[in-house]
C-alpha cells in the first residue's frame, strides 16, 4: 500500500516521504480501514510516540496522522460493533502506524459510525479537534452557562470548534488569533476578537476560562486574566503557574467513541460547522504540513475516493 513515512527525526517535515509499506495486521479487536480522508498535527514529528512504541522501541519507519475516515474492510480476531463495509471516523492510537495511509490499523473502541451523508474530508476534521474542544471546556473547565471563555486560535482547527460549542452553552466568546481570522472567528459565535499581533490581550478584562493552543508567552499572559476559581487548560505545554485560586490544566486527548457519535449528530443537525481549510492529496502532505499554519481551519489530505 502507499503511505507517507518518515524515518529520521532530524528530518523534520522535509523527512516526510510516500513510499510503499506492507499492509497492515488487524489485531486482536483491531479493524483495517480503507483510509478515504486523514487528518495531521503539524507537532506530532516532535511526539516521542511518534518514534518509537509503547515499550520504547524504536518503530521507524512511521507512518503519521491521527485522524482518519473511511471504511472498514478487515475485523480482527474478537472485533464486535463494527461491521465489513461499514463507514467510520475516529482516532488511531498514539503509538501506532497512523492515517497517511492507504490503509490502517485502528483499535474499534477508537471508531464510531459515520453517516452516509457526511463526506469524510468534514469527517476527518473533527476527532482530535471535536474531542479536544469538548474535553478542555466541559470535562477539564467545566464551562457553565453565562461564564466569559477565552479561546486562543479561534479560527484553528480546535479553536472554531470550541467557539461553536462554548456559544451553544451559553458562555460569552472572546476569540484570539491574526488579523485575518478575525471574520471567521466572529462568524463562527465569538463576541469579542483580540489580534494577538497587534492588541493588548488586558483589553478583555478578566474571564472565567482560558482555552490554550499556543503556550508560552501567550499562556503567561493569558493566565493572569482569570479570575479567582477560574481555570486555564492547555494542550500546549504544562502550565508553569495558575490562577489564583484555580486550576491550570494540561492534557492530551483521549479517545470517546460516545462524544464523537454526540459530535457527528451535532455535524448533521448544522449546529456545528468544522472549518477545512484544504483537501490536499496524500502526495502532497509535506507541503500540507508545511503550510497547515497558514489556513484557517485544518487542512485534510484525500487518500481514496468514495468510489
Amino acid at each position: 500500500m502507499r503511505a507517507i513515512t518518515v524515518s529520521d527525526r532530524d528530518a523534520g517535515v522535509g523527512g516526510l516521504t510516500l513510499t510503499d509499506m506492507p499492509y497492515p495486521h488487524a489485531a486482536e479487536n483491531d479493524v483495517i480501514v480503507r483510509v478515504h480522508a486523514a487528518g495531521f498535527t503539524p507537532g506530532e514529528l516532535d511526539w516521542p510516540a511518534t518514534w518509537t512504541d509503547r515499550a520504547g522501541h524504536d518503530r521507524t519507519p512511521t507512518i503519521p496522522g491521527h485522524e482518519l475516515s473511511g471504511v472498514v474492510v478487515e475485523l480482527g480476531y474478537g472485533t464486535t460493533g463494527l461491521t465489513v463495509g461499514q463507514r467510520v471516523f475516529g482516532l488511531t492510537d498514539w503509538a501506532r502506524n497512523g492515517s497517511l495511509a492507504e490503509y490502517t490499523a485502528v483499535e474499534a473502541r477508537n471508531l464510531a459510525p459515520l453517516a452516509a451523508d457526511i463526506d469524510h474530508a468534514v469527517a476527518a476534521a473533527l476527532p482530535i479537534s471535536g474531542l479536544t474542544a469538548w474535553q478542555a471546556l466541559f470535562d477539564h473547565a467545566h464551562l457553565a452557562p453565562g461564564q466569559t471563555v477565552l479561546i486562543h486560535g479561534a479560527a484553528g482547527g480546535v479553536g472554531s470548534i470550541a467557539v461553536q460549542l462554548a456559544r451553544e452553552v451559553g458562555a460569552h466568546v472572546i476569540g484570539t488569533g491574526r488579523a485575518d481570522d478575525r471574520d471567521v472567528a466572529l462568524a463562527l459565535g465569538a463576541q469579542t476578537f483580540v489580534d494577538l499581533a497587534a492588541d493588548d490581550l488586558h483589553q478583555v478584562g478578566e474571564v472565567d476560562v482560558v482555552l490554550d493552543v499556543i503556550g508560552g508567552d501567550i499562556l503567561q499572559r493569558s493566565t493572569d486574566l482569570v479570575r479567582p476559581g477560574g481555570t486555564v487548560v492547555t494542550i500546549a505545554a504544562p502550565p508553569t503557574v495558575a490562577p489564583k485560586d484555580g486550576r491550570a490544566v494540561f492534557f492530551v486527548v483521549e479517545p470517546d467513541r460516545a462524544r464523537l457519535i454526540d459530535l457527528a449528530h451535532r455535524l448533521r443537525s448544522g449546529r456545528l460547522k468544522p472549518i477545512v481549510g484544504g483537501v490536499r492529496p496524500l502526495h502532497e502532505t509535506a507541503s500540507a504540513f508545511a503550510r497547515h499554519q497558514r489556513a484557517p481551519g485544518k487542512t485534510i489530505i484525500q487518500v481514496a475516493d468514495e468510489q
